[in-house]
């Protein structure tokens, strides 16, 4: 490719994608869902192939370019105007957690798993599943986290006030019916212990149990599979 030709290629491509990104507006960087990152990924190629691939003419290059740009503003048109186009385009918000009970069809809808979920309530400055009375996954895939009000972990039907001891930080000691050996032995407390409180609970087996993790203190937090 010539240099006169690739510098034509150059600023047609930079003028004609600045033009197009300032009339599709601000949302493409401020707002970043799935579909406009796919888009602005599919943009930036062909003004890529408009600038090196000599085979791709300048007047064909600008077709698509505005083409693409056209179809991502109606696009963004229907998700301004109606509900279904919004849910089409960018889904809808998903409880993952409601009134402190982790909803595990909502994780595995999402694709996340208790790891995932734990980090991310990490992340809000959460570091107890016991505080949370309601998370959201929003459609941009963040958390939206609404604690519960102060004391009201302790009344919670899935507290058990155990005896008075003092822990760290809250440690996982059931994930997904499995015992984690190693943080229940760092609680201070023992199998025995845990079958006894889950009997409390109403609960005959380890399996029943989706979640569970002693508090700060010593109470025990348990959700139970559904």
């Amino acid at each position: 490719m010539e240099l006169p030709n690739l510098l034509l290629r150059l600023t047609v491509s930079f003028f004609v994608l600045l033009f197009l990104t300032r009339i599709m507006g601000r949302k493409e960087i401020s707002e970043m869902t799935f579909f406009n990152f796919a888009s602005a990924i599919a943009i930036g190629e062909i003004a890529a192939s408009l600038v090196v691939d000599d085979q791709l003419s300048i007047s064909n290059g600008i077709y698509a370019l505005i083409g693409w740009s056209l179809y991502t503003i109606l696009m963004s048109y229907l998700d301004i105007k109606t509900l279904k186009g919004r849910q089409l385009l960018t889904g809808s918000p998903i409880i993952l957690i409601k009134e402190g009970k982790i909803l595990e069809q909502a994780l595995h809808k999402c694709r996340l798993d208790l790891d995932t979920l734990k980090a991310m309530l990490r992340q809000k400055d959460v570091f107890s599943i016991a505080e949370v009375d309601f998370a959201i996954f929003e459609t941009d895939g963040k958390l939206s986290v609404l604690k519960k009000d102060s004391g009201s972990s302790i009344t919670n039907k899935n507290m058990y006030k155990v005896k008075n001891k003092l822990i760290p930080f809250p440690l996982e000691i059931i994930l997904d019916g499995n015992i984690k050996e190693e943080n229940l032995i760092n609680s201070g407390f023992d199998n025995n212990w845990l079958i006894a409180q889950l009997q409390r609970a109403g609960i005959h087996s380890i399996s029943e149990v989706f979640y569970a993790e002693v508090q700060t203190d010593g109470s025990l937090y348990i959700d139970k599979k559904v």
